[in-house]
């Protein structure tokens, strides 16, 4: 039977999830701690026994996209792959994937300094979202309320590190206090919730408290959200969606993204799932 490494900077519950999974399906899985591990990319020997593929589940972006271009480089197979990663971790390249595939996504301006944000914000209408290109969990994700606001939370990135001077401004979408996760898993929409916002918190993240509620997937939000998973390249992802008034919008394809929530209130065995594809998408 193939081996499906796994690769990872810090050891989650959904990464322990993973491990148990494979115990339980009686799956080999190898353990690729990458604070311990130093790959030699020039075609030498490093020592390190590769697995067949691999599932990368680093936390760290910029980790994540070298190591998988090194396992890549090994004619390895890494769900997800180095083009899928690097989409999706850059929302403004995501952002371009689904507007190029005509998903629905937020109407969204890039800007490169504060008067030009300024401008494309008059343009976009408030209140609007002001979002890092680089980012998780919520983090550096301010609601632009006026242009009083705008230019308080702006101006302080000025000063910041040059990645947090690409201003990605989106419309607010008008949606009730809930946004949906699907997770996609090659071409089957296999589990989906809803993530209520908590009280006082317009943003839905479970990290920041947002609550996990089982949803069925239905025909419409399988058929956008696969189509959404096809357009950053294909493999496993967390699709997040709007509902607004005229349907669904998407508005983030996650790549490495945490499920235990979705497990636990689903039901459905994401673990194993991801195992089994991991294992389809071994190179032969």
């Amino acid at each position: 039977m193939a081996k499906v490494g796994l690769v990872y900077d810090q050891l989650r519950p959904d990464e322990r999830l993973i491990i148990d999974a494979a115990k339980r399906e009686g799956i080999q899985l190898a353990l690729y701690d990458t604070n311990q591990l130093a790959w030699d990319v020039t075609g030498q020997e490093d020592g390190i026994e590769l697995a067949d593929a691999f599932l990368q589940r680093c936390m760290s972006y910029f980790r994540s996209i070298h190591v998988t271009a090194v396992l890549e480089a090994k004619g390895k197979a890494v769900v997800n792959s180095f083009q899928a990663s690097s989409t999706c971790g850059d929302k403004l390249i995501a952002s371009l994937a689904l507007s190029r595939a005509k998903i629905p996504t937020p109407r969204t301006f890039l800007a490169f300094t504060q008067d030009s944000s300024l401008k494309a914000l008059e343009q976009l209408g408030y209140p609007a979202v002001l979002k890092p290109v680089v980012g998780s969990w919520g983090r550096l994700v301010a609601q632009l309320k006026d242009p009083e606001s705008a230019t308080a939370i702006i101006e302080p990135r000025e000063y910041m590190h040059p990645i947090q001077q690409l201003y990605y401004l989106q419309e607010k979408v008008k949606r009730p206090e809930r946004d949906i996760r699907c997770y996609v898993i090659g071409d089957q929409a296999v589990a989906a919730i809803y993530r209520h916002a908590p009280p006082g918190e317009w943003r839905t993240n479970t990290a920041r408290g947002g609550v996990a509620e089982n949803l069925r997937v239905t025909p419409e939000l399988e058929e956008i959200s696969v189509r959404a998973a096809d357009a950053v390249g294909g493999g496993a992802f967390g699709v997040d969606l709007m509902e607004t008034d005229t349907g669904l919008v998407v508005h983030e394809v996650n790549h490495t993204t945490e499920f235990k929530n979705t497990v636990r209130v689903t039901g459905v065995d994401i673990p194993k799932l991801l195992l089994e594809y991991a294992i389809s998408r071994v190179k032969r």
